[in-house]
């Protein structure tokens, strides 16, 4: 029996040393690539094609005012601007959008509100029913909860007029609230580490490069041509991207243009927004991975990044299988052998992004890094709730695109919320199910699992206890 459940135990810690060894080789990559530069060209007002800014909303009374200040606050010609406040909302947020887009318009923005009586195709069909409305010959898309800068669309639309095959402009995510508080300092830590240098690596290496979503800008002839917005994947911005590779379209990132947004402020909004992109990239890979492998288009390392990068929340389904055979081996007594070690080693990959993002953007960046620990329990934690994302995309559930739940980031007591789920239970189970391995580990004098068993008590643990702390106070 210990050598069926060692072996598989091996097996799974195989595959976390592939997404580590993925980590590494990222960070070769970003070394070589680091140093390249976009500075936007000089156009001319009138030589600067029409646009239009796409604002999907739903249910964000608390921060569409914000947005759409600063979306009229955009520096472009008014002759070439349109904005669409694309509005799916089932609350009093409709009423708003409606009298805040009456004030710009009367303040001679082109500002219109685009109204739906139902949310199909959530916000996929949302950006694909007002896209027969637009004008623009290029589309701007920001969430709600994003504040782009004056100067956005003047640092990333020229770029499209030099090269006529580039499809989309990704700009870098930056952050509202990221010194909230502790959950908050910990999730901008991950998204800086996806930005900075996975985003700059994918997109300057040409290792099928993405677009996020938001903060970005599509060519609209691009986007018509790779079929639109598909509604069949919780992860649209994927979905697109990937048609739009596979036919040979042309992205860019820009590093140094920053739109600020709002960082999830409960542990429930982010177990929520990590769900969706688990599941959202799952249901991607099964879609196109036939067609990724066999475009002789890409190299054979574009192609394999691509399939590594979409299946990347599987690393959570490992996670799970590690701590559940790790218990019985060692209340069998198994030891691990040295061996071992070399494998393991090559999880410092990922860890080695983090600290290197941070290092990157920040000059204070051993101040950010006290909450490295912060975001490495909260990537154990959301194993369970990404691993049944993961479950319901391999089983083709769909399932409603379950939005984040946005806040103010100036006033953080105003937030929408989520209620808790089933799953707290299950993570309850694993924080009391890794404390059981860390006392055979400790009776037994097994000491080699025991960062593990800890790591992964605290985590699940911390997450279950957050999310339960939440309810009651949010109820009461």
């Amino acid at each position: 029996m210990i050598t069926w459940l060692s072996l598989l135990y091996l097996a799974a810690l195989i595959g976390m040393a592939v997404y580590g060894l993925l980590g590494l080789v990222t960070l070769l990559f970003y070394w070589r690539y680091r140093h390249k530069a976009y500075p936007a060209p000089a156009v001319a007002d009138d030589h600067l094609p029409s646009v239009t800014v796409q604002l999907p909303i739903y249910n964000e009374r608390l921060v569409l005012p914000r947005l759409l200040d600063a979306v009229a606050q955009l520096d472009y010609p008014r002759n070439r601007l349109q904005i669409q406040v694309i509005d799916d909302s089932t609350d009093e947020t409709a009423g708003l959008a409606d009298d805040l887009v009456r004030r710009f318009q009367a303040e001679g923005v082109n500002m219109e509100w685009v109204r739906r009586e139902n949310r199909a195709g959530y916000k996929a069909g949302a950006l694909a029913a007002a896209l027969p409305r637009a004008s623009g010959a290029f589309l701007a898309i920001f969430d709600a909860d994003f504040q782009p800068p004056p100067d956005f669309l003047r640092r990333t639309v020229p770029h499209f007029l030099d090269d006529a095959r580039l499809g989309a402009v990704q700009a870098r995510w930056g952050h509202l609230n990221d010194d909230a508080s502790p959950l908050t300092a910990a999730q901008a830590i991950a998204m800086d580490k996806h930005f900075i240098i996975e985003q700059t690596v994918r997109h300057r290496a040409d290792l099928f490069p993405k677009f996020n979503g938001t903060a970005g800008v599509w060519r609209r002839s691009c986007l018509e041509s790779c079929g639109g917005w598909e509604p069949d994947t919780v992860c649209e911005d994927l979905c697109l991207s990937t048609r739009a590779v596979l036919q040979g379209w042309k992205f860019l990132f820009l590093p140094d243009v920053v739109a600020p947004a709002e960082l999830p402020a409960s542990i429930n909004a982010y177990k929520s927004q990590q769900a969706r992109w688990a599941k959202g990239s799952t249901q991607c890979l099964l879609k196109y991975w036939r067609l990724i492998v066999t475009c002789k288009d890409q190299t054979v390392a574009a192609r394999l990044y691509a399939l590594l990068s979409m299946s990347a929340y599987s690393t959570h389904l490992l996670l799970l299988t590690l701590l559940l055979l790790l218990v019985p081996l060692v209340a069998l007594d198994f030891r691990f052998s040295s061996h071992w070690f070399w494998i393991g080693i090559a999880g410092i990959g990922q860890p080695l992004l983090f600290i290197m993002s941070q290092e990157i953007l920040y000059t204070d960046w051993p101040r950010r890094l006290r909450h490295f620990p912060t975001m490495m329990l909260l990537a154990m934690g959301l194993a369970a709730s990404n691993c049944r994302a993961i479950l319901q995309a391999l089983l083709r559930r769909g399932g409603p695109f379950v939005r984040t739940p946005k806040g103010d980031a100036l006033n953080p007591r105003l937030r929408y919320r989520l209620p808790a789920d089933w799953i707290v239970v299950v993570e309850l189970g694993l924080a009391v199910y890794a404390g059981i391995g860390l006392i055979l580990a400790l009776r037994y004098a097994n000491y080699g699992p025991l960062l593990f068993l800890t790591t992964c008590g605290l985590g699940f643990g911390g997450v279950a206890i957050g999310t339960l702390w939440e309810q009651r106070r949010d109820e009461g």
